[in-house]
């Protein structure tokens, strides 16, 4: 029986603090941002909108009490501009010529924290967590699990809602309590059904499932129809063999989480996934180096069979958010171990979360090798293959970035993301449509958010660089370059601006409040500091030399 002398949304929490790992600090107050302005006129801009279509400009784009009210084309090109065609001065205006504004992104499968990290010191406040996201540009966070608890996520809903917090927009899915490897209250499809009713009268978004028995997971998706919540699951391998993405999908979710569920349901002659004989859930580096072999197992790109699965899934208007970025470690554990973000950016609690230890989740080093990379960057072939025709025929796919773990930083991951959408063919401009529009879609927000149109909010982003000539100009740290003149390198990093409900936030100023907060985490003797910490200028030094 459920225990109904908790709220629900609240189970994993509690039991987490038991367990020495209470929720991070909340974010209480605001201490970044300029406005909201009555009026504020962005000038000249080149518009990437979002929906797809290519860039456009001069533009000048009215906000009015955080909403976009007036775009106006004001020539056939920047030099061209004609006064007469411009909108009304505003209370604040920021020069665009020259620069380009693309929506505010979504993240659609990000978490407010990790209080996994407790178990290796001092766990970051959710303000380094906000601040990293809004300075990558992230305006919207599709928070999966609420694993600080859904009362905690609620209130930061609100603040945030209120711009009382520096803060994207925050959209609370609540974790289902029903598999035994996690946390399980639920038992029965009745105790599932009261449990999603009573999680829609809390106010949540949605639910965040890992699985469930089959009855208790069809009746819980079928009572979040009639509520009118979303839903995303992790298709977990203690669940998964009795019920795919497919099977699911059938029963109403909304969206398939990472990879798990699309590999059994793509299974031609077996069922359950080749398990070595000396397999163990609970050992991390079996969990991770099996799960790379998984696509090779399925069928074949173009078979019947793939045909047969992509066709079901497109029927339905299933969307898939693949947060290839959480993995990307497993084809490159060097790369992602040396990222040039962790000097600078990386939390020394994380940091030590990261390395191999046993317990903890995402940190399965142990022995990883080079026949562990080379499935995995198999498994990532076929994949993204899949990923690739499903937007190919129409099917939506959204960005998420799941940092936190396996080396992947908050921000740092979402742009990684888009990166590696690009590599699984998506071109630059369907890369950015999957990054707004669609995960505003996907959130039910198609109407608010996710495209640069009158009418919806004011989210926007204002880019020093074309951001569709190299998503590496968004990361916080930059793209490097050389400078001609002075043949050396150099650092360039293209997002300026973070607007939210028309709140302005310098991009700059957001990653100098980050990399404080990451200097106090740390003691300068302390041995475990990232490897490439060496004395002298750092990376961030460099970008903001760059950027004058």
């Amino acid at each position: 029986m459920a225990d109904t002398d908790i709220l629900v949304g609240e189970e994993l929490t509690l039991e987490r603090a038991k367990a020495g790992q209470p929720p991070v600090a909340a974010a209480t107050t605001r201490d970044r941002g300029e406005g909201p302005y009555r009026r504020l006129v962005l000038r000249g801009a080149t518009v990437i909108d979002g929906t797809g279509a290519p860039p456009i400009g001069p533009i000048d784009i009215v906000v009015e009490e955080g909403r976009i009210t007036l775009m106006k084309k004001v020539g056939s090109s920047i030099s061209t501009i004609k006064d007469k065609l411009r909108p009304e001065a505003g209370d604040h205006e920021i020069d665009c010529q020259g620069k380009w504004v693309t929506p505010g992104f979504v993240d659609c499968h990000a978490h407010a924290g990790v209080a996994y990290h407790a178990a290796n010191g001092w766990v970051p406040p959710v303000d380094y967590v906000y601040k990293l996201w809004l300075a990558h540009g992230v305006t919207t966070v599709r928070e999966m699990g609420s694993f600080n608890g859904l009362g905690w996520m609620l209130d930061q809903k609100a603040l945030s809602a209120e711009n009382r917090i520096a803060a994207p927009r925050l959209i609370a899915y609540a974790y289902f309590p029903a598999v035994n490897d996690r946390l399980k209250t639920i038992h029965s499809p009745e105790e599932g059904r009261a449990w999603i009713r009573a999680l829609a009268e809390r106010g949540a978004d949605g639910v965040k499932f890992f699985g469930a028995p089959p009855a208790i997971m069809e009746a819980a998706l079928d009572e979040c129809r009639k509520v009118g919540l979303r839903s995303g699951c992790h298709h977990d391998q203690m669940a998964v063999t009795r019920m795919n993405a497919l099977t699911t999908a059938r029963w109403g979710l909304t969206s398939a989480e990472h990879y798990y569920g699309l590999p059994e349901a793509l299974y031609e002659d077996q069922v359950v996934q080749r398990f070595p004989a000396d397999y163990d859930q609970s050992d991390e580096y079996f969990r991770f180096s099996v799960a790379g072999q998984m696509f090779g197992q399925a069928a074949k790109p173009g078979s019947a069979k793939w045909k047969e699965v992509m066709d079901a899934f497109l029927e339905l208007g299933f969307t898939f958010v693949p947060t290839f970025t959480i993995y990307d470690a497993n084809r490159d554990l060097m790369r992602a171990r040396q990222a040039d973000w962790h000097k600078d950016y990386t939390w020394k609690s994380m940091w030590n979360y990261f390395q191999p230890q046993r317990g903890g989740h995402g940190s399965y080093w142990y022995r990883w090798s080079t026949q562990n990379e080379v499935e995995w960057k198999e498994n990532y072939r076929l994949w993204m293959t899949f990923i690739n025709e499903y937007k190919n025929r129409g099917g939506r796919v959204c960005t998420g970035s799941d940092s936190g773990f396996i080396f992947q930083i908050f921000g740092f991951g979402f742009v990684r993301e888009l990166e590696l959408l690009q590599e699984a063919g998506f071109n630059p401009i369907e890369v950015l449509r999957a990054a707004t529009s669609q995960g505003a879609a996907l959130c039910g927000l198609e109407d608010e958010i996710g495209s640069v149109e009158v009418g919806k909010r004011a989210d926007l982003l204002v880019h020093d660089h074309n951001p569709l000539t190299d998503f590496k100009l968004l990361y916080g740290t930059g793209a490097l370059r050389l400078d001609e003149a002075t043949n050396r390198p150099e650092w360039h990093r293209g997002l300026k601006l973070t607007i939210k409900d028309g709140i302005i936030y310098d991009t700059a100023e957001l990653l100098a409040d980050v990399r404080d907060l990451v200097r106090s985490s740390w003691d300068e003797a302390d041995e475990d500091r990232p490897v490439d910490a060496a004395p002298g200028p750092s990376r961030a030094d460099d970008a903001r030399a760059a950027a004058g």
